[in-house]
């Protein structure tokens, strides 16, 4: 038979994001809703290899198939890539911006946030730093204690070993 051993209390899960959630809503960079998220799934875009690449390979074709005679909708001044090039700035330099301040703004809210954390972990250190010192005095106070005890236990048992040894020569004189 084994005896029963008390069950352990399950460990609390810490949420380690707690600081962050009073932030949750500056998360999609513009909303929630469905334009929203394709504005920002764009504004993504425009900073990858692949849209660099399949820009690149437009631009060229357009340019060959122009320059070869294979077509003639846009001929050598490029007028309507420049055009293209014009409308796609004015779409993405504000979405851009727009990413931009809302990063900023969930940047902000995470220092902020990380402010707390660290505020909260120096109050609970300056606590534990107090409780430990307070620890250490009583500690000293029961070690004073028991040193005085200690003492006067000593004192004690020299004045009973006093007292018993004349008890001893009272008694061992009037026999």
């Amino acid at each position: 038979m084994t005896p029963d051993k008390p069950e352990a209390a399950p460990a609390s899960k810490v949420d380690h994001l707690r600081f962050h959630r009073a932030h949750a809503h500056l998360g999609p960079t513009f909303g929630n809703d469905t334009f929203a998220l394709k504005a920002e799934a764009f504004a993504r875009f425009f900073g990858t290899p692949t849209f660099l690449g399949a820009q690149t390979a437009i631009v060229i074709l357009w340019v060959v198939l122009n320059m070869t005679g294979v077509t003639h909708f846009d001929v050598y001044p490029f007028i309507l890539l420049n055009l293209a090039f014009s409308l796609q700035s004015a779409y993405a330099a504000p979405l851009i911006l727009l990413a931009q301040t809302r990063q900023a703004a969930r940047d902000k809210a995470q220092s902020d946030a990380d402010a707390q954390h660290r505020e909260a972990l120096a109050v609970a250190n300056t606590e534990r730093q107090a409780q430990a010192a307070q620890t250490t005095r009583q500690l000293m106070d029961l070690l004073e204690q028991n040193t005085r005890l200690t003492e006067m236990t000593k004192q004690l048992t020299e004045r009973i070993e006093g007292l018993t040894s004349e008890m001893h020569e009272h008694f061992v004189r009037k026999t």
